[in-house]
């Protein structure tokens, strides 16, 4: 008698008794409905026991699945593993001379290039035209085992240095790759099953190459909209620089570095340059003071904006001038006139949340010469007080404010713009694991509130997870849309941070427990955190007490 394995289905909430050895694919829908929007989106991974597998994957024993598509997280993370892949076998095809990389992503998708060398509008099309060829072929994605030294011997092979520099660090004795047309490549995790799910991307000239879009979380059957995005290229372009100056663009070659003792001197460099740039930033500052009186600082979740507009006020008293911080949460309207979204919640990150009145007749007063009372917002109490804090300006007073609409026109339309000074931070990392795989900014700034969140506030590693997707949709409606505004944009990023972030997020994630709506997330992050080599105690106790770093991990004396 065959022995079959029992499969709970969360989509259907039906069970099935599969054949030992079969694959989830076999009961897979062709689409799931997403709860909020009811909208349907294809099968693309799923989620067995809260661990993200690809559709091929084997049953063996009883197993709790879900099917996810491109409205879940990871349902777009497997979409752009494959479209990667599909580039780079594109690539392959049409210039097998040629090194093809993708560099970071950007607010309209991925850049890529070739090493070394301007790609040519007639090259896009043609790259353009191959993978829609190899999307109609439905080419299937495979994921093989093999050994690590063999596999650092064919990357080595492929003029991959990046990746075959990735694989000698790790130490292994096996890892997977994934398989595509003949062509073998790491991209890290689960793929679709073939090329034919591939359907929505374009490709547009950027730069020394060129953009990848891939579908929007929106409407998953148009590419995500070009957005202006010449300042971010300019700031990543400039840390780009500073890594290979340092000899550092890759995991690798920081896990070698720290390997090699080399921590703690790296820990001084990157400080130092840090120091610099917000030395530069007072510069720029003083040098319009006779006009600039207010200086404006935002950016998204744990990209260090306490610490840096703490940091910019000491480089400001350096150069004669006198900072006073206006808190722009003190602004906030009472809780019966906060907004709500479209779920019923308070939505205190809508720009409508703050006392935009009350905030632009305060900051024209100041301008004026004139002294106003500044509010103390109560949030148990959900109301504004004002308790006698009185505020004026003199000659050399400047006002610093950081919130997450300080680069929105619309915050303060009433006040003179041209005496605004607007900064954007973020931690916008240009390292890579290897020649087709950036490391996500977005990760770098979640494990860093992750750890601030544990050790400050109490809230567990699962609520922060759990919490994310609900700050990424604040960002990307309030903050990422006006980040060209900025006059200067400032890389909070720090080189060694991921080996620190190791250090602390790692024991924080590993207590998730598997039945988690969370533990996918804690998988994926720990599967990421396992190609870094971790700080030591020692090496932390090195890092100084003014870096921004220090706001999440502890130990700040700003």
């Amino acid at each position: 008698m065959e022995e079959r394995i029992l499969l709970n289905c969360i989509n259907d909430g039906k069970p099935y008794y599969l054949p030992l050895g079969a694959q989830i694919s076999t009961v897979a829908p062709e689409s799931v409905t997403d709860p909020k929007t009811g909208k349907k989106y294809p099968v693309l991974a799923a989620l067995v026991d809260h661990q993200l597998v690809d559709l091929n994957y084997p049953m063996f024993y009883p197993h709790q699945v879900e099917f996810i598509g491109y409205n879940h997280p990871e349902g777009r993370r497997t979409y752009l593993r494959s479209l990667s892949f599909l580039a780079q076998r594109a690539a392959r095809t049409l210039y097998p001379e040629k090194i093809f990389k993708i560099n970071h992503s950007l607010p309209s998708g991925l850049y890529c290039k070739f090493r070394g060398e301007h790609v040519a509008d007639e090259d896009i099309m043609a790259l353009r035209e191959e993978m829609r060829r190899l999307v109609e072929l439905k080419l299937p994605f495979k994921q093989v085992k093999m050994l690590s030294a063999d596999a650092e011997a064919l990357f080595v092979r492929q003029n991959q240095p990046l990746k075959a520099g990735l694989q000698h660090s790790l130490g292994n004795y096996f890892c997977t790759v994934g398989c595509l047309d003949g062509v073998v490549d790491n991209f890290y995790g689960p793929l679709v099953p073939d090329t034919g799910f591939l359907k929505v991307f374009d490709l547009m000239p950027f730069h020394h190459g060129f953009c990848i879009q891939y579908p929007s979380d929106e409407d998953i059957t148009r590419c995500i909209p070009r957005q202006k995005q010449k300042k971010l290229t300019v700031t990543l372009k400039e840390y780009g620089h500073w890594c290979k100056a340092t000899g550092v663009v890759s995991v690798g070659a920081l896990n070698r570095r720290l390997m090699d003792g080399g921590a703690i001197e790296l820990i001084n460099l990157c400080e130092a340059r840090q120091e610099r740039g917000f030395a530069d930033l007072a510069d720029k500052i003083s040098a319009q003071k006779d006009h600039v009186k207010i200086v404006f600082l935002a950016g998204p979740s744990s990209s260090g904006k306490t610490s840096s507009s703490l940091r910019l006020a000491q480089q400001l008293k350096i150069v004669e001038m006198n900072p006073k911080v206006i808190e722009l949460d003190n602004y906030f309207v009472s809780r019966e006139r906060t907004p709500r979204d479209s779920e019923g919640n308070y939505d205190f990150e809508a720009l409508e949340a703050m006392d935009l009145e009350l905030l632009g007749n305060q900051l024209n007063t100041l301008l004026a010469g004139g002294e106003v009372e500044l509010p103390r917002y109560d949030f148990k109490q959900g109301r504004p007080f004002f308790e006698g804090k009185m505020m004026h300006l003199e000659d050399n007073d400047i006002l610093v404010m950081e919130g997450i609409h300080a680069l929105d026109p619309a915050m303060v339309p009433s006040v003179d713009q041209s005496r605004i000074f607007r900064i954007y931070a973020s931690a916008l990392t240009s390292l890579k694991l290897d020649e087709n795989c950036c490391i996500s900014t977005t990760d770098n700034r979640l494990l860093r509130r992750m750890v601030r969140d544990n050790r400050v506030r109490g809230i567990s590693p699962e609520e922060t997870l759990l919490r994310w997707p609900s700050v990424r949709r604040g960002e990307n409606g309030y903050i990422f849309p006006f980040q060209e505004n900025a006059d200067a944009q400032f890389n909070t990023a720090l080189l060694y941070e991921l080996p620190l972030l190791r250090y602390y997020a790692e024991p924080l994630l590993r207590r998730i427990q598997p039945s988690s709506p969370a533990f996918a997330e804690a998988v994926r992050l720990l599967k990421f955190l396992s190609f870094i080599v971790p700080l030591q105690p020692s090496e932390i106790d090195a890092i100084p007490p003014t870096s921004i770093l220090r706001e999440f991990v502890g130990g700040q004396t700003l």
